[in-house]
């Protein structure tokens, strides 16, 4: 959901808060995903300073007075100014760093002023090819607002406002009656294009809303919580590629005698076992550690910074915090345990499969040897499962031949 590949702070003054409030109910991360939208990109932001100036430097060139000269100096000011604010932003985002959000929202609403600046002073200047031009300039710069900004309604309507706005006294100062009929033509634009940036706002966060929901299903177990395989995986994935600085553990552990608890009492009685299961070992776990459930009773932990006298110690809190009876209502409590497997990060393998595999070995080897055992991962257990993962090569043909 986050864009520009970093984290844009959210606006702290009180103003700039307003300005990008997208509506209430919105989640922290929807809401910091819009922000990032707001910063857009270099290219977009280039399109519309190049041309604001442009129309700046012709009106000045051919009329060259001061309303205009000031026009040009605040266009040329303002832009480079928010180039260097968004610049400095998305460097501080990727580096993660507080980004200056606040001037950047305050800038985009001096330019939108700026923008409306022109289109005043021109009409009143009585050039008509002045007024047109700025005033299609103006009313140019309305759709780009709208649709770039939409992310924070308020933000875009407070910028169309300031850029269109202006050509009502405009035409009031232009003494032309025919320009009256903007009397009517703006607030109707206005109230369009601002409806417009709401309406977007609010199917934006709805899009949004529909997929978060839809990543948390795809990552998670609907029963208990955890994260399913996909989940845990992709989370494996992403420890491995943070680098192996310090040793992690990778926990594999079932249930021992489960299937009974369903036959006996049924299934709903097995999902009842299965939440308090996952809840109990949330608790029992550091925070930090990542649990999943990988389907039927088997779930998996990853947990960061173990040595391996450590996994053994939490594999062995495991097995005591699921060993303790489980009230299944009307006075019928019902016990299960856990074997546990650990397979070592680096030392037992540096990819997901290897890991997983390894662990899962390690489980076996504590069930065939008793249940409601912890076991390490060996030596021969670290070389079968590393052997069964390598792809087995083809048979050379002269082998074949023969």
């Amino acid at each position: 959901m986050q864009s520009n590949e970093g984290l844009y702070s959210a606006p702290r003054w009180r103003l700039t808060r307003w300005l990008a409030e997208p509506g209430l109910g919105v989640p922290d991360d929807i809401r910091a995903a819009l922000i990032a939208q707001l910063h857009g990109s270099l290219p977009v932001f280039a399109a519309g300073a190049v041309n604001t100036i442009a129309v700046a430097a012709v009106i000045a060139a051919r009329k060259q007075t001061a309303p205009f000269i000031v026009w040009l100096v605040m266009e040329i000011a303002i832009c480079l100014a928010r180039l260097l604010v968004l610049a400095s932003a998305h460097r501080r985002a990727r580096a993660h760093r507080p980004t200056p959000t606040d001037l950047h929202l305050l800038l985009a609403v001096a330019w939108s002023a700026s923008v409306g600046f022109g289109a005043i002073a021109s009409l009143a200047s009585g050039d008509w090819v002045v007024a047109m031009l700025a005033s299609l300039s103006a009313a140019a710069m309305v759709g780009g607002i709208c649709f770039r900004n939409f992310g924070a309604p308020r933000l875009a309507g407070t910028m169309i406002l300031l850029s269109l706005g202006p050509i009502i006294p405009g035409a009031a100062l232009a003494g032309e009656p025919l320009f009256y009929i903007v009397y009517l033509q703006v607030p109707m634009y206005l109230a369009a294009m601002t409806a417009a940036a709401f309406r977007l706002n609010r199917m934006l966060v709805t899009t949004m809303r529909a997929e978060r929901e839809n990543n948390y299903r795809a990552h998670h177990d609907a029963l208990t919580g955890l994260l399913n395989r996909a989940g845990f995986v992709e989370a494996l994935g992403k420890r491995l590629g943070a680098g192996a600085d310090r040793p992690f553990a990778v926990m594999f552990f079932d249930l021992d005698n489960f299937k009974p608890i369903n036959d006996t009492f049924g299934h709903a009685a097995g999902d009842t076992v299965l939440k308090a299961v996952a809840a109990r070992v949330r608790r029992a776990l550091p925070d930090g550690a990542v649990v999943a459930r990988m389907g039927g009773d088997e779930f998996v932990v990853l947990i960061d910074g173990l040595t391996a006298d450590m996994a053994l110690e939490t594999g062995h809190r495991i097995i005591g915090e699921v060993a303790v009876s489980y009230d299944l209502g009307g006075e019928v409590r019902a016990s299960v345990g856990a074997s546990v497997g650990i397979a070592m990060a680096p030392d037992h393998g540096a990819a997901v499969e290897e890991l997983l595999g390894i662990a899962d070995a390690a489980l076996y080897e504590a069930k065939s040897g008793g249940k409601s055992r912890c076991c390490l991962a060996s030596v021969a257990t670290n070389a079968a499962v590393l052997r069964r993962l390598q792809p087995s090569k083809p048979k050379s043909p002269i082998a074949s031949a023969a």
